[in-house]
């Protein structure tokens, strides 16, 4: 081995060990936290396609009963997606080719541990079912922290129809930026008084160059956004509190940040 090679090695090899330790084991341990809502430590954070490709990635929570969540979501703004049947798929196909409203369109399934979500709901832009900001959810636990159920969800937004990479079939392709759906969302249910408070923990963590079922390329900080819902429909005028995540948490959303909004103002 030449003298210049053996130096090369002997001055990468340390730099890749160290990249390795913190990308691979220091960074992911210090972001690790589920200290608000610690029964979610361990579950899976993004959910399949029923070809068990990965899909969208878990962004979102919401702590209530069904008849909260239900509640919340129609007080902000959102429709309950219908079923899909032979009858549905025939009406949103009507209103992307035909540009009529549909806004309780069907959503494709997604599967999170092998089930597919239990409810869905949408917020159409536009005039068809072409475009839609919509969100799945999934009742994960039965008695969070608050001794209330714990909804996990997958929020996006659909900006158009087109091919699947993966199988070749008719698919809504998202928008890449999953964390402004979450934002979104967030900002829908505080505006309608249905959030009590909100907090953060961890998903699949931080990803630049995420892909998901379709083939669509998506960018996150990787926290979800637990969002606590007011009880029995009792609006509030308060903002949410907001509880604090833990330093190096916070440190890496801010680092984060920076260079996401580097991103999106690249891709303007």
């Amino acid at each position: 081995m030449r003298p210049k090679t053996k130096l090369l090695l002997r001055v990468l090899l340390p730099v890749l060990i160290v990249y390795l330790l913190l990308a691979y084991l220091i960074l992911p341990l210090l972001w690790r936290h589920y200290e608000h809502q610690k029964k979610l430590d361990g579950l899976p954070m993004v959910t399949a396609t029923a070809q068990g490709i990965p899909g969208d990635p878990i962004n979102v929570a919401l702590v209530g009963s069904q008849k909260d969540v239900l509640c919340a979501m129609r007080e902000a703004g959102w429709y309950a997606a219908d079923p899909v049947t032979w009858k549905s798929s025939i009406e949103i196909s009507g209103s992307v080719v035909l540009d009529h409203p549909y806004p309780h369109a069907p959503v494709s399934p997604l599967y999170y541990a092998g089930r597919p979500e239990d409810l869905a709901f949408e917020k159409p832009v536009g005039t068809s079912a072409d475009r839609r900001h919509h969100v799945r959810l999934w009742q994960v636990l039965d008695n969070g922290e608050e001794g209330r159920p714990v909804w996990l969800g997958a929020a996006t937004f659909d900006r158009g129809v087109g091919i699947s990479h993966y199988t070749g079939a008719i698919t809504h392709h998202i928008a890449p930026d999953i964390d402004q759906e979450r934002a979104i969302l967030e900002n829908s249910l505080q505006a309608a008084g249905m959030i009590s408070a909100r907090y953060q923990v961890m998903g699949i963590g931080p990803t630049m160059l995420g892909r998901k079922g379709g083939g669509a390329r998506y960018f996150t900080d990787g926290e979800v956004w637990v969002m606590r819902l007011v009880e029995n429909c009792s609006k509030t005028a308060a903002p949410p509190a907001i509880l604090p995540s833990p330093p190096a948490v916070q440190f890496k959303d801010m680092i984060w940040n920076n260079v996401a909004d580097l991103y999106r103002n690249a891709a303007k």
